[in-house]
């Protein structure tokens, strides 16, 4: 019989409760005002956000995605030009190179982390490569000595996906400083969630902020006068800014709550590496921000993920899976001309990794019934010879 104790993946309420009083004001002020658009709570959230990455200009559009796409743009980035990106992302890093125009070149991961392997992008260089998307996958960042060494060596332009990553440091580099400028989304289950959609494009380069200004806003820099042919409709909602805002000032205390769990997770799963569970390894200590806490069952695991998964939902359990497939093994980018079997690391990730619950709230009744699933599951399967 299961356990009466229910474990969502994400669970936002525990976020939400206790803020709801002044969200509720943050939104009532918004709509007194009138500032529907582009309003007083974007400009405050763009000057908190950046200065909570050590950048000196932020810009909110309307997602993640856009600010992949619009801060490449405005990065010079577009056709002609090559960009490296990890294999192991989500789709939308992918898809912002697509829609500025650039070429992809995907490299494989570490399997340790899941992030970029670098050696491999610095083999993928050619002579029409322009630029890199490191991105900081679960709220791990890329190392950042090692991202600028490469950088400084092949003349390349850091642009770094950092939508997992909202407050993530590593050596003494908070994400979104490593490079010329970065993409944060703030999709509602994000360390820094919105309740809708929304991402902010942060940068070291005053030029690269007033493009991205204007291309947010139809290619225009003041009202009805459009200089920028590649304009879009992507500005951040004064309503999400609003909300972002008032969760900003929280955002370090869940960070906190996220790596103790994380923490927590590591103590008890520890017995269960010589079992074949591995979780992902963290090479940036309290830098570490777990936007999700992912575990590997290889091979030599006594149980398989889809049982696995299977046993955590009989005991009212969600789990997740970032990415069941990599981006060159996506229907929709096949004529990109990748085949299976090019970027082994990451196709092998992709059958092995499992997102447990990771999310600030999260209480130690909720956690401790994970893991003692987990290792009741674990240790009553026949160990792989």
């Amino acid at each position: 019989m299961a356990d009466s104790t229910v474990v969502p993946f994400v669970d936002l309420h525990q976020q939400h409760g206790p803020l709801h009083l002044e969200l509720a004001a943050a939104i009532t002020a918004m709509f007194d005002r009138g500032d529907y658009f582009l309003g007083k709570s974007v400009v405050e959230v763009e000057q908190e956000f950046d200065s909570l990455c050590h950048t000196p200009y932020g810009v909110g559009v309307g997602s993640g995605t856009d600010a992949l796409t619009l801060g490449l743009k405005a990065c010079g980035i577009g056709p002609g030009d090559q960009v490296i990106l990890p294999v192991n992302t989500f789709v939308a890093t992918l898809i912002g190179v697509l829609q500025a125009g650039a070429t992809t070149i995907f490299v494989d991961c570490d399997l340790e982390t899941g992030l970029i392997d670098l050696t491999a992008a610095a083999a993928a260089v050619t002579s029409r490569t322009r630029a890199i998307i490191p991105v900081h996958l679960y709220g791990q960042m890329v190392s950042p000595q090692a991202l600028m060494a490469l950088s400084e060596t092949h003349d390349l332009i850091i642009f770094e996906d950092a939508a997992q990553a909202h407050g993530a440091e590593r050596e003494g580099i908070k994400a979104g400083s490593v490079g010329l400028a970065a993409a944060f989304s703030f999709y509602p289950s994000k360390n820094l969630g919105a309740m809708g959609d929304g991402g902010m494009v942060v940068t070291q380069q005053d030029v690269i902020a007033q493009t991205v200004r204007s291309l947010r806003n139809y290619g225009s820099t003041r009202k009805y006068y459009h200089t920028d042919p590649g304009g879009t409709n992507s500005r951040l909602d004064t309503l999400q800014a609003a909300i972002l805002k008032i969760k900003l000032s929280h955002l370090a205390a869940w960070n906190c709550d996220r790596n103790r769990l994380a923490k927590r997770y590591d103590q008890a799963l520890n017995p269960l590496i010589s079992s074949g569970v591995r979780p992902m390894v963290n090479h940036s200590g309290e830098g570490h921000v777990y936007h999700l806490y992912v575990i590997r069952l290889p091979h030599q695991c006594p149980i398989d993920r889809t049982r696995l998964q299977q046993e955590l939902a009989a005991n009212d359990i969600q789990s997740g899976i970032h990415y069941p497939v990599p981006c060159h093994l996506q229907p929709a980018f096949q004529h990109l001309g990748y085949q299976a079997g090019v970027f082994p690391i990451a196709e092998q990730l992709s059958q092995e990794i499992l997102s447990l619950p990771m999310y600030p709230g999260m209480t130690d009744v909720q956690l401790e019934h994970v893991i003692k699933t987990i290792t009741k599951v674990v240790q009553a399967c026949p160990v792989l010879i």
